[in-house]
């Protein structure tokens, strides 16, 4: 019977058993595309990774990123989880910046030791449709009073799309309880296929705003940490001047409503017209074992 090492971290973590959990395999490019879908829904993470070669290729390590329900060309904490194996059981030395290959594009991760952080720099965002508040109050089950209509509505991608809403209390966030028929209704024809939400007001008060995401058609109802959404969200703060300068240096809780309290560091900026951002956070190893094939 043949068999493939593979790891569980906690991603964005903030102490053990916190954050977004992954599942990274290594040394997975024989495994057929249909097996890997199979091992992802098996394992019911939302998401898991699959480094297809200990080798380079094009200066990155080529690595897919499978959902239960199916294969996205980008995600957040998979990037950084992805990093931390290469860098820890792949390397025979550890790097300052590791390369890696999905199908949505390269993506560089760096490693602040002295923090024990690892940050990546995504891609640049684009910013799409703008919707209304009674369309999107239907969708989270809130009264329209709760969305802050001083800011758009609008979908952001920096290389897997999202619908970025802005509520007006911790309050309001808790109340969100997706509508599956509406939802599902809405990003028929949308190119994003989650929404976030966030807040001003946060659990912890050391922390800048409190987000959720939501993503049922990937197969995650609601997600402990999302780093691509975040990195959109990082680009609308500035792009919005939400706190009102075209720099950003934040910290951002998630999790904290299924009992998955997480952290991510945010830093974006405005560089000529360009928004560049970097979404930092900890990742912790939980396990290690062998996948039967």
């Amino acid at each position: 019977m043949e068999r493939i090492n593979y790891s569980i971290v906690d991603v964005f973590s903030n102490g053990k058993y916190t954050g977004n959990q992954l599942a990274v395999f290594k040394n997975a490019g024989n495994i057929p595309d249909k097996e890997m879908q199979q091992i992802a829904k098996e394992i019911n993470f939302s998401e898991t990774t699959f480094i297809l070669s200990d080798s380079k290729n094009d200066g990155g390590y080529d690595v897919r990123i499978f959902t239960p329900n199916e294969e996205v060309p980008f995600a957040g904490h998979p990037t950084l989880g992805t990093a931390y194996i290469i860098q820890n059981e792949v390397l025979e030395a550890p790097l300052d910046n590791i390369i890696l290959n999905f199908k949505g594009g390269q993506i560089t991760v760096s490693f602040n030791n002295q923090e024990e952080l690892l940050w990546m720099k995504q891609n640049q965002p684009t910013f799409g449709r703008i919707l209304d508040t009674d369309k999107i109050s239907e969708v989270l089950n809130i009264h329209k009073e709760n969305i802050d209509d001083g800011f758009p509505i609008q979908e952001v991608s920096t290389g897997l799309p999202v619908l970025v809403v802005p509520l007006k209390s911790l309050e309001a966030v808790k109340k969100v309880k997706i509508n599956r028929e509406k939802y599902f209704e809405l990003i028929e024809h949308m190119d994003a296929k989650a929404i976030m939400v966030f807040s001003p007001e946060t659990y912890d008060s050391k922390n800048d705003l409190n987000v959720r995401d939501f993503a049922d058609y990937y197969g995650i109802p609601e997600d402990a940490a999302t780093g691509s959404s975040n990195g959109c969200l990082a680009a609308y703060l500035v792009k919005y001047g939400y706190f009102e300068r075209s720099e950003i240096d934040i910290r951002v809780e998630q999790g904290y409503e299924i009992e998955r309290p997480s952290l991510l560091f945010l830093k974006a900026g405005d560089d000529n017209g360009e928004i560049d951002v970097h979404v930092g956070g900890k990742v912790v190893k939980i396990a290690q074992g062998e996948w039967f094939l």
